[in-house]
């Protein structure tokens, strides 16, 4: 690593970018010759092709929303002073635009209760935790069927409690919204949303900013840190998107398509997942990120893998282990801004349209189907194979993992509580291990985004012990989230995706015996 740091690097603001023009020069020549950092600074929206050009005109304002943004902080002062006894937040919303926020507050040290679940049991520590004291800040365009339980169950607490709800509540979205309507009946405090900015790409938009700023993060550094960057983007060198970019979209070319997300050990850990998450919805399946734990984690480095490095100190190693391809290094804004403008250049180089809807989210609608007999039980887990696969535990662990196509990666998703279940994130290095193929993992339903259907899905879920109802609604937080479970397997099915469901009859008994018997899994 120390030789790779004393080699060329593309350098602004307090950000560095090293070891991108190792990986392929090609791409950023390219780019350079289109002249894409002059038309991307001044919001080209062709650069993408025509089918995408729609889209961009109104999806560019990540460029200067640092600017923009200023004008939220007299009223953030305003309101966080009004709110001063205020001091638990809670966040609810759609993951896309959740996830942001949460990185600035782990980042940063600051406390931050995150609802993006509907499993029962972070709901009843949220609600548990000084309902009096409690403000729930909404986000997002509509009030999706996750959010709006979160709110019954909040607004009936703080009635037990005695406040008013209004109070407690502010909602961050943009003009003319159906969430602003029922803000407005609630008589909420709204704060608008830049409507030139959606999904991810919104990190330094209110969306990102209100909560993290109520929570006591000082979001001013994080505005200067973005602007000090933002000089440098117009330019052929010393330009760390650009060259960040370039070298995402050398390796796709050159067959590493997988770019592992490590920290360094410097700071800014949970950076990774919000740059994953990005990369995976602005490259539609040409790249696929996978956030490891460690530099030394399984699935860091070897063929068809770039590794990143991540982290908040200039020209610091990665410590103990084998060194990143390339390591983006600097502060937290001038981060979130790199990785946006890396992620749309690597997009026109790729080819592909950064800003284009999802695959259609999985429908929670309809109630969960009832479940049949599953195909084996194995001590605390109930194995639901599908067609033509073994139907005991170590047999349909194989049969998922055996199956991996030179293309394809494994997808395991924990709809779980992700504090008390925490030790199942262990599965993603295990397999890992056990494949050599790449293994996301992500909590449900916040999972991994696989636009491309390069996967094979391992879906995890749990017996609820203590559910909790939706107020005025007539099911449970437990059968919302069975519902969500379902439609993602239905949704899947629909893909033709394989996907081997595992429930946990008790979860901290099956946790540790899955762990035990993925680790004796062999391909």
């Amino acid at each position: 690593m120390d030789d790779l740091l004393a080699g060329p690097a593309d350098i602004a603001a307090g950000l560095a970018v090293h070891g991108a023009d190792a990986v392929d020069r090609a791409p950023r020549a390219a780019l350079v010759a289109r002249d894409v950092p002059t038309r991307l600074t001044t919001r080209d929206p062709t650069l993408w092709g025509p089918g995408a050009e729609a889209s961009a005109r109104t999806r560019l304002g990540w460029l200067d929303t640092h600017c923009r943004s200023r004008e939220l902080l007299p009223q953030l002062a305003e309101l966080t002073a009004e709110l001063g006894d205020l001091d638990h937040v809670v966040l609810a919303g759609p993951a896309g635009v959740t996830l942001a926020a949460e990185v600035i507050a782990d980042c940063l040290g600051r406390p931050l209760t995150v609802l993006d679940t509907a499993d029962p049991g972070p709901v009843r520590a949220a609600l548990a935790d000084r309902p009096a004291r409690t403000v729930l800040v909404l986000v997002g365009r509509d009030l999706d069927r996750t959010t709006d339980a979160h709110l019954r169950a909040f607004r009936r607490s703080w009635h037990d409690a005695g406040p008013e709800a209004a109070r407690h509540v502010v909602v961050v979205t943009p003009p003319g919204s159906a969430l602003e309507a029922l803000a407005d009946e609630l008589g909420a405090v709204v704060i608008p949303a830049d409507p030139q900015v959606g999904g991810h790409w919104s990190a330094l938009t209110a969306s990102g900013l209100v909560p993290a700023a109520l929570a006591g993060a000082p979001v001013t550094e994080l505005l200067d840190e973005a602007a000090a960057l933002a000089g440098a983007l117009d330019r052929e060198r010393d330009n760390p998107g650009l060259a960040l970019g370039a070298a995402l979209a050398g390796a796709a070319e050159h067959g590493r398509a997988t770019v592992a997300l490590t920290p360094d050990g410097t700071g800014l850990d949970g950076l990774r997942h919000w740059a994953g998450a990005l990369l995976a919805a602005a490259t539609g399946g040409r790249l696929l990120p996978v956030p490891v734990e460690s530099p030394d984690a399984p699935g860091v480095g070897g063929p068809g893998v770039l590794t990143v490095g991540l982290g908040g100190a200039l020209g610091a190693g990665v410590g103990p282990g084998p060194a990143a391809d390339v390591a983006v290094n600097g502060p937290l804004g001038a981060q979130f801004l790199t990785w946006e403008y890396a992620a749309a250049t690597a997009a026109v180089a790729l080819r592909v349209d950064p800003f284009a809807e999802p695959v259609g989210a999985a429908d929670d609608d309809e109630p969960a189907p009832a479940d049949g007999p599953p195909s084996s039980v194995d001590g605390a887990i109930e194995v639901y194979a599908p067609a033509g696969a073994p139907t005991d535990l170590s047999g349909a662990l194989r049969w998922l993992t055996d199956g991996l196509a030179s293309d394809e990666h494994l997808a395991v998703t924990a709809c779980l509580d992700r504090r008390v279940d925490a030790a199942v994130a262990g599965l993603r290095p295990l397999l890992a291990r056990v494949t050599g193929r790449p293994v996301t993992f992500g909590w449900g339903p916040r999972h991994p985004n696989h636009p491309d259907g390069r996967a094979r899905h391992l879906q995890i879920t749990g017996a609820v012990t203590d559910d909790l109802d939706v107020p005025g609604r007539p099911y449970t937080f437990a059968e919302l989230q069975a519902a969500q479970a379902a439609g993602d397997r239905r949704a899947l099915a629909g893909r033709e995706r394989p996907v081997l469901r595992l429930h946990l009859t008790e979860r901290a008994a099956g946790v540790a015996q899955l762990l035990d018997t993925a680790g004796r899994t062999r391909t």
